[in-house]
């Protein structure tokens, strides 16, 4: 069985967000899916199976972490079709059937892919008490992301605060489902990038996640707001580092980025 490690949201090698692909002809049980996706190690684990023709998606897809099932994943799922599109497994946009409703994936002429994503409804909420300790900053603005993800918000002073960040990961999983996403505007936006921030997911065994592709659903609608235009461009300052073209479309958002294929290797067991 091939699996493949995928390097998301990078144009090189050993940047971005690994995840590892497999593609399958049904899904196994669930014990197994989660035994290879703690084999692989990575934050996410992408495993897709073809469905028949003429339905409203072309393949099911599921992401595990290590430690369980989540119900949305961008990295991944860009890891997952940049496979599909490199292999000629499937030609075109990729629709993909998830605990999310269908995503669809589309390649761009410069090789990106854009993935469709539901926008995650923002519903803001005082800062719990202690989350500035945990996390080392002080909340500027607190926001709840919805049920998709299950994550709290945080606006920081500044970038700098952000880069600096060294959180108590332990203390900060009792604040959120899934974890906290920070961010802040960008210093220097002629550095590319509009708005940066970081992502902690502990509650899913992932301390710090490299490029959070589903937090950039709500990275998007809270900085197009603020920054007052509706296509902007995040960095996700992970020790890896990762860049996350946005565009917020209503009740939809696009994200584009890049991949590459740094591991095609055979699963034995």
């Amino acid at each position: 069985m091939r699996i493949r490690i995928v390097d998301a949201f990078t144009d090189r090698p050993f940047a971005g967000n690994p995840a590892g692909v497999l593609l399958l002809d049904s899904f196994p049980d669930d014990a197994w899916l989660q035994n290879v996706a703690v084999e692989v190690n990575h934050a996410e684990t992408a495993f897709a199976h073809p469905l028949p023709a003429g339905g409203e998606a072309d393949w099911a897809l599921r992401w595990f972490t290590p430690t369980t099932e989540v119900a949305l994943c961008g990295h991944a799922t860009l890891a997952a079709a940049h496979v599909l599109l490199t292999t000629g497994a499937h030609r075109g946009p990729v629709r993909f059937t998830t605990r999310s409703g269908v995503l669809v994936a589309t390649p761009g002429d410069d090789g990106s892919i854009t993935l469709d994503f539901p926008t995650a409804p923002l519903t803001p909420v005082a800062a719990p008490n202690g989350v500035a300790e945990a996390l080392g900053a002080e909340p500027l603005a607190t926001f709840d992301t919805g049920p998709n993800t299950g994550d709290l918000l945080i606006e920081v002073a500044d970038e700098r605060t952000v880069l600096g960040l060294a959180p108590d990961h332990k203390a900060l999983a009792r604040y959120s489902k899934r974890g906290i996403i920070t961010t802040a505007r960008a210093e220097d936006p002629s550095q590319g990038y509009d708005f940066v921030s970081r992502c902690f997911f502990p509650n899913v065994g992932i301390d710090e996640d490299p490029v959070t592709g589903s937090a950039h659903t709500a990275l998007a609608p809270f900085w197009s707001e603020r920054l007052g235009r509706t296509t902007l461009t995040g960095l996700q300052a992970s020790p890896r580092s990762g860049l996350v073209r946005t565009e917020l479309r209503g009740e939809r958002t696009l994200l584009t980025g890049h991949a590459v294929t740094v591991v095609d290797g055979e699963l034995l067991a």
